[in-house]
């Protein structure tokens, strides 16, 4: 590794000169252009590279964002994560990205080594956790600019940024109910889970506008589960349920794109076509929505915008704190898009 010491033997300056216009140090200002430039001309030359760890040392800032993900497994994770490496990226920030397995004892000790490491913010993905008592207590202790991603905390010192969940309900059934269905099944999520009840509320909220009512029948409740992957085998085992007990709809509204392949599954080995027979819609577009067969009609998160959104809220955060601010908590919530594809159509 190329040292100050070498660039000072190259330049022919001393080792205090160099350093001060290397790490453009205030005292830099009173040093002549022309040994700036001989001194930089040196540096080039060598291959020298600032010593960041050293640098964060002497200015007591790491320029790192802790990055905590629940189950990476999630394919709801992928584009958020996209939105949070793009935007720290943008603004010259390292991400430090963890897994914590959907263990608390886990996220304990994966936020103490970010800590160790002096991130500057934290961003936390938790979709599908259910948070307890003690890791919010851990989150508030850390006294850093902090968000949370897919799940409003009821505090005031950590920010939040979530999908409008309400919205979203109620633009998936008003979407089946456009295209002429009323014997519609739906799998809710489960209830532990903080989207269920917003995402449930809206689509009573629609049947209710629209004088639809929903058959008590055909509602599902998926089990409680730590393991996002899990829904799509509640989707199809929930939907083979429904078909063995003869129950008779013409369309099913899934409380995500998982659970959605599940159902499509099912009805699948059923002989029961989709589109044709049964119409299918899901929530969330992750990644493989698109190119499922037949491609998802969902509700779609603007993962991506949420990531940078995120990015945002603790950007601002850490300039608060080096400008001595108190830092101000926000509460973002992004509106959701209805996206129609090819596994619904309108009933004939």
């Amino acid at each position: 590794m190329v040292t100050i010491r070498d660039v000072a033997k190259e330049s022919g300056f001393s080792s205090t000169t160099v350093s001060i216009v290397l790490n453009n140090a205030p005292l830099a200002r009173y040093i002549p252009a022309a040994t700036k430039k001989r001194i930089e001309r040196a540096a080039e030359k060598l291959g020298y590279r600032p010593n960041q760890f050293a640098r964060s040392l002497r200015s007591k800032r790491s320029h790192t964002v802790g990055v905590m993900v629940f189950d990476m497994t999630d394919p709801f994770c992928t584009l958020i994560l996209r939105g949070i490496e793009n935007t720290l990226y943008q603004a010259s920030y390292l991400p430090i990205l963890t897994d914590v397995h959907n263990e608390g004892s886990r996220f304990e000790r994966y936020l103490e080594m970010l800590l160790d490491r002096r991130i500057e913010a934290l961003i936390v993905v938790a979709n599908w956790v259910f948070l307890d008592i003690n890791l919010l207590a851990d989150l508030e202790k850390s006294s850093i600019p902090t968000a949370m991603i897919g799940c409003e905390l009821k505090t005031d010192s950590i920010s939040s940024v979530i999908v409008d969940n309400e919205v979203g309900g109620h633009l998936a059934l008003e979407h089946l109910h456009a295209l002429g269905h009323r014997k519609i099944a739906i799998i809710r999520g489960p209830k532990a889970l903080v989207d269920s009840s917003p995402r449930w509320r809206g689509i009573r909220n629609f049947a209710k506008e629209a004088d639809l009512e929903l058959d008590a029948r055909l509602i599902v409740d998926m089990p409680e589960s730590s393991d996002p992957i899990s829904s799509f085998e509640s989707g199809y085992k929930l939907t083979e349920e429904l078909l063995r007990q003869k129950r008779s709809f013409t369309a099913m509204l899934a409380f995500d794109d998982m659970s959605a392949f599940g159902a499509i599954r099912a009805l699948s080995r059923a002989g029961i076509r989709v589109p044709d027979q049964c119409s299918v819609i899901g929530f969330d577009d992750v990644a493989t929505s698109a190119i499922y067969t037949p491609s998802l009609t969902t509700v779609r998160q603007p993962m991506e915008t949420m990531g940078a959104s995120a990015v945002g809220v603790v950007l601002d955060g850490i300039n608060a704190v080096l400008e001595k601010r108190e830092p101000t908590p926000s509460h973002r919530k992004v509106a959701p898009e209805l996206v129609v594809r090819e596994s619904t159509r309108r009933l004939v």
